[in-house]
């Protein structure tokens, strides 16, 4: 037990080292640029690059290949992103349909109904969910999963890799450092904030519904080998899906049924968690059967 629990911390480790490069080299490019209003989201990119980046040393220390991770060949990569893509499809889709049928989601009609927005929303969201699913799915189910399934039973490691994944989306701040109050520990100042943020109780619903993205996602990695294509595919529909929500709908706060979402987008909440963790149970009991 003592040895898992080590094992669990590690990441930990490498993302306060990974936080605390990126704000020294935030300070500095801030600095450089004269606009301390850009740390925070400087904190932010660098800590993401740094993830992204660490995953090379860790291969060659754990003596990993591309496939340990989850990548196959590039044509069975490209085949894997439009299957897992439909999938992050089919399994939110309803989701959308429940929160417009209830009157959770409301049609935005000040926006420019046209072929030309639609298009655009259509391809920049894309391009940004791609994005997104890359750099999550290789860090959370590439290489931490596959470190923590070198050293730990696969249910532990996918259990702490989706609370790694679920909790860094609340590592952030909305503080704005004041130029007379920007130094060098500006950064850590605020690297505080965010950590604390991740404690607030008042993201629970959110956490666990993110939770169980991560699990949703870890299963699928563990269940399809080298189908790490797949889980970006995944990942990439779901964004996109929540991208093209949030510009064609507004949320109704009065709506009687707004506590299945919660604030963090106003999509996850009780009702993704209720429904992942449905779809989850039943592709196991479908497949003891």
């Amino acid at each position: 037990m003592k040895r898992y629990i080590a094992y669990s911390i590690v990441p930990l480790l490498v993302l306060l080292a990974a936080t605390s490069t990126a704000c020294l080299l935030g300070y500095l490019i801030a600095l450089g640029l004269d606009d301390p209003s850009v740390l925070r989201k400087l904190i932010t990119r660098l800590t993401q690059i740094l993830l992204v980046l660490s995953i090379f040393p860790t291969m060659a220390y754990l003596n990993f290949k591309k496939e340990d991770l989850g990548f196959t060949n590039l044509s069975a990569f490209l085949k894997q992103l439009p299957q897992g893509f439909g999938l992050g499809l089919i399994t939110l889709m309803p989701i959308f349909i429940m929160l417009y049928a209830l009157g959770i989601n409301i049609i935005d009609q000040s926006q420019p109904w046209t072929i030309g927005f639609m298009a655009e929303k259509m391809t920049l969201s894309l391009l940004l969910a791609l994005l997104i699913a890359v750099v999550e799915e290789s860090v959370f189910r590439g290489m931490l999963l596959a470190a923590l399934k070198k050293n730990m039973p696969v249910v532990a490691a996918v259990l702490i890799s989706s609370a790694y994944f679920a909790a860094l989306h609340f590592l952030d701040t909305k503080t704005e450092i004041p130029q007379q109050e920007f130094n060098v520990l500006s950064g850590f100042i605020l690297l505080g904030e965010a950590f604390a943020n991740v404690l607030n109780p008042h993201n629970i619903s959110a956490f666990f519904s993110l939770l169980a993205v991560g699990i949703f996602l870890a299963v699928l990695r563990t269940q399809v080998k080298e189908g790490l294509g797949l889980c970006i595919g995944c990942h990439a529909g779901w964004v996109w899906q929540i991208k093209m929500s949030g510009s064609l709908f507004n949320t109704d706060f009065n709506s009687e049924y707004l506590y299945l979402v919660s604030s963090y987008n106003n999509v996850v909440g009780p009702l993704v968690t209720g429904w992942l963790s449905f779809a989850i149970i039943g592709y196991f009991i479908y497949k003891k059967v």
